[in-house]
């Protein structure tokens, strides 16, 4: 990625914000039992945070699918976040995929209840990564 570290610096404070925002959305889908809503915005807070992380790093990313791969790749399987984050980033995906094209699927309460608080952490951890580096 050939940014300058002023447009690196901007884009990685672009995609945190738009995590915590996003983020921020779940509750308000939930209250409005949009479970369905709620499971998308949880996976999109966390692909912006991984956004950020990635382009922070200074990695290019294009599609869901190579972030993924990059995320657990460059910080899973090197254990500088915990296994559990892959596995969360890949379950929030397939819940999304799930509620989103598939008509006859609804996210159940308690599934996404499980979800919250990690995502939540995942988020506070990137940003702590980002802030640090």
């Amino acid at each position: 990625m050939s940014l300058s570290n002023e447009e690196r610096n901007v884009l990685v404070a672009l995609e945190l914000k738009k995590a915590r925002e996003t983020y921020d959305e779940i509750e308000i889908l939930v209250t409005a039992n949009r479970l369905n809503g709620a499971a998308n915005r949880m996976y999109y807070a966390v692909f912006h945070a991984v956004c950020a992380l990635l382009i922070h790093d200074g990695i290019q990313v294009n599609t869901h699918k190579g972030s993924h791969a990059l995320f657990s790749q460059q910080y899973i399987m090197t254990g500088i976040l915990p296994r559990e984050y892959g596995q969360l980033y890949n379950q929030l995906q397939t819940m999304r995929e799930e509620s989103d094209y598939n008509c006859a699927y609804d996210v159940e309460f308690e599934e996404l209840q499980q979800r919250l608080e990690p995502t939540r952490r995942i988020i506070e951890d990137i940003e702590r990564l980002v802030k640090n580096n």
